[in-house]
């Protein structure tokens, strides 16, 4: 491999791509608990008994915060709001798109859109208000 063949992050490649085409989804074990992939056993119960469930379609912004100075691989996107949003058994944390930054609010209700960087190309998670 070389030093410009992208590395590849298992499950979580596999996540986005999903994702991206409409078909989001969490992984939810036999006694309810909810997580995102890469998961094999359960974080809450250690369960592995787990099954793929579809992601709802909107979740709630239960928290935001504000990058004026960010690494070096989000300098051509700053600046920019990331918010931690409930999706029900699952949070995700991901870039609030779609909004001008001083109208990010928590209780904001978004949907789920893989974007991209504007910095490295590369897909990133996007919440975009409904």
């Amino acid at each position: 491999m070389s030093d410009s063949d992208p590395v590849a992050d298992a499950g979580f490649d596999e996540w986005l791509a999903a994702a991206a085409e409409g078909d989001a989804y969490y992984l939810e074990c036999a006694n309810g608990h909810g997580s995102l992939p890469p998961r094999r056993v359960c974080p809450d119960c250690g369960s592995t008994d787990i099954a793929e469930v579809e992601l709802p379609e909107t979740g709630e912004i239960r928290t935001v915060t504000v990058t004026h100075v960010p690494t070096p691989a989000f300098e051509d996107d700053a600046p920019y709001a990331t918010a931690v949003v409930d999706f029900g058994p699952v949070r995700l944390t991901g870039q609030v798109v779609g909004i001008d930054i001083e109208d990010v609010e928590t209780g904001l209700t978004v949907a789920l859109e893989i974007t991209t960087a504007e910095t490295t190309g590369e897909r990133v998670i996007g919440l975009r208000p409904v």
